[in-house]
């Protein structure tokens, strides 16, 4: 039996010739190509021992041709060139019968990215199926040793991307991930946790199964409280399900029409601009998209070629900018942004235990779940609290409650923010805990 140590991706110059040589084959007006590389890893456990191992290697490569404001994709997973000189003949086969786009923009030039390196950790791109074994195997001992019911998932991923177009437009980023998931189940009581990193050495697998393992103890058998307006204090992430919802509704243009939260309108409902420069949200809240955060060092181009460099979203509570797509910016005679992420949301010293020591009453809210849109115009959203609930009485933990569902308008709850805890990382978030005064929830739900 011969056990992969090694990453089989294609390295940055290899990827870069594939697509230099796609482009100069072209034979339409312009050209962009995109081309991504993914090594990833998944190991699933359950009820105290893994369950399963996979590995997949992914490779992609898509060409879009252009002949006036007409333009077709096609896409290929084969690396031969015969197989990237069909994909390129059908893109322009189908381009030249595409309807002109009403929206078309002309091509990127050539662009100024971030002179970092984005982070690609080795250990992670080598790892082994027996070294992740061997986390995990840590990780059942200490269920099984106190009982309680574990599973999760540990998983890595190595990826390239490059991209280039006839303009002269050329990039190419690498990026590892490591992701570790565990929840903890003992009776009728649940904990969970995630963390993510760009390392799989950096993930305190360890640590998080003992903390999620204690609370899953202390969560049995919980109590009924009234729904209502609570102070509650959102663990970092449990912020990361709703802090993000915020984000994806800056985009320029449904502002502009009417169609979000960020919109302005008159006394008969008719968009008239958006509320940019506006205090929307409490003075505490700072985020940026910065992916060049110590936590992330992710990649520093968008799929589309935009830079993703470091940019103020919201500052003392105001919004600095929303998201202008090529198209709208041109319309609004704006600079294209690029999206919102990844977020980084400013913290501060304190911890979740500082918080909780510092209220009279309150809810602590471990995880938001199933979070779905009531109305999109306003962000008002419904979802539920789970895997550990606990009422807070006097500065400390007092007993777990049922989990509760919540109808609460986002854009109000950042504006009701009060206090700020110590930055995590969750997913590709950088988000910290917050005390929020006024959350509404509006029933007890069952699960767990």
């Amino acid at each position: 039996m011969t056990i992969a140590t090694a990453s089989n991706l294609l390295s940055q110059e290899e990827a870069l010739s594939i697509v230099e040589s796609t482009i100069k084959q072209s034979q339409a007006d312009g050209v962009f190509v995109s081309l991504n590389a993914n090594e990833s890893t998944l190991s699933r456990f359950s009820e105290n021992q893994i369950s399963q191992n996979i590995s997949r290697n992914r490779f992609g490569l898509t060409i879009t041709s252009y002949f006036g404001q007409r333009s077709a994709s096609a896409s290929t997973t084969e690396l031969d060139p015969e197989a990237i000189a069909q994909t390129i003949k059908r893109a322009e086969d189908l381009a030249r019968f595409a309807p002109e786009d009403p929206e078309w923009v002309e091509l990127l030039p050539p662009q100024t990215y971030d002179r970092r390196t984005p982070a690609f950790d080795l250990a992670t791109a080598k790892v082994s199926p027996l070294r992740k074994g061997e986390i995990i195997q840590r990780v059942c001992s200490l269920s099984s040793k106190a009982k309680v019911n574990g599973s999760g998932t540990l998983s890595t991923n190595v990826s390239l991307n490059a991209i280039g177009n006839s303009n002269g437009l050329m990039a190419c980023d690498r990026t590892t991930e490591a992701d570790f998931s565990f929840t903890a189940r003992q009776d009728n009581g649940s904990s969970w946790s995630n963390c993510t990193a760009w390392g799989i050495e950096q993930l305190p697998t360890e640590e998080i199964t003992e903390k999620v393992i204690k609370k899953a103890i202390t969560s049995r058998n919980p109590r009924e409280i009234k729904p209502g307006d609570y102070t509650v204090i959102f663990e970092p992430a449990a912020m990361s399900g709703l802090v993000p919802w915020v984000m994806w509704n800056l985009d320029a243009r449904a502002a502009d029409e009417g169609r979000s939260f960020m919109s302005r309108t008159d006394d008969t409902g008719k968009a008239v601009g958006n509320r940019l420069g506006e205090q929307l949200f409490s003075p505490l809240v700072q985020i940026q998209r910065n992916p060049a955060h110590p936590l992330l060092q992710s990649g520093r181009f968008f799929g589309n070629g935009l830079s993703n460099n470091c940019l103020d979203i919201i500052k003392d509570g105001i919004p600095q900018t929303l998201a202008y797509s090529r198209y709208w910016a041109q319309q609004q005679g704006k600079e294209p942004t690029g999206a919102m992420y990844p977020i980084v949301m400013q913290g501060s010293e304190q911890t979740i235990a500082d918080l909780i020591a510092q209220i009279e009453k309150g809810i602590l809210v471990s995880r938001a779940w199933y979070v779905r849109y009531i109305n999109p115009r306003t962000l008002e959203v419904t979802g539920m609290t789970r895997d550990g609930t606990f009422w807070i009485e006097d500065g400390q933990i007092a007993y777990p409650i049922k989990n509760l569902r919540f109808n609460q308008s986002l854009p109000e709850m950042l504006a009701n923010i009060e206090k700020l805890t110590q930055v995590q990382r969750c997913g590709s978030s950088v988000i910290p805990g917050c005390q929020v005064k006024d959350f509404h929830f509006s029933s007890i739900t069952d699960s767990v």
